[in-house]
């Protein structure tokens, strides 16, 4: 878990440039076979949404171009995902992410916490036995499509 700090950056564009080189650097490093992000929220102060769209532009552009898949989730399915409630605090869910990753984050991190719960999300969601199945599926396709799930 790390963080980007932009404080010292000149302008906004430095910033966006910023967010792309250290994200491409990371999938460079790392090579990533997906890339999990938080879709954009409505804040109180609309500059904040705007700000915010620019910088997950910079960090998507950057695994995209690699040829890395994005899957973008809203915050309230991270929550649900990690807390079981989509109204979570960033304490509550930054102290299930502590105990499920069986690590130490400091409050000063808690939006790096939000980068974790959006991640633990994604991974969820792949090794879920029913991604790829609607809602609204039949239970009978399910189980068509997962013989070995059914216990005779």
């Amino acid at each position: 878990m790390g963080v980007v700090d932009l404080r010292k950056e000149k302008d906004a564009y430095s910033k966006l440039a910023a967010i792309s080189a250290k994200v491409g650097a990371l999938c460079d490093q790392y090579h990533p076979d997906d890339m999990a992000i938080e879709s954009p929220f409505y804040a109180k102060n609309a500059q904040v949404i705007f700000k915010l769209g620019r910088a997950q532009g910079a960090a998507i552009v950057a695994a995209a171009g690699r040829g890395i898949p994005v899957t973008e989730y809203a915050p309230r399915k991270a929550k649900i995902a990690i807390c079981g409630n989509g109204a979570a605090s960033k304490e509550q869910v930054a102290m299930i992410v502590e105990k499920t990753l069986k690590i130490d984050i400091q409050p000063e991190f808690f939006d790096a916490t939000d980068a974790l719960a959006i991640a633990m999300c994604h991974y969820y969601q792949l090794s879920s036995p029913l991604s790829g199945v609607s809602s609204s599926s039949s239970w009978e396709k399910f189980l068509e499509a997962n013989p070995s799930r059914i216990k005779k």
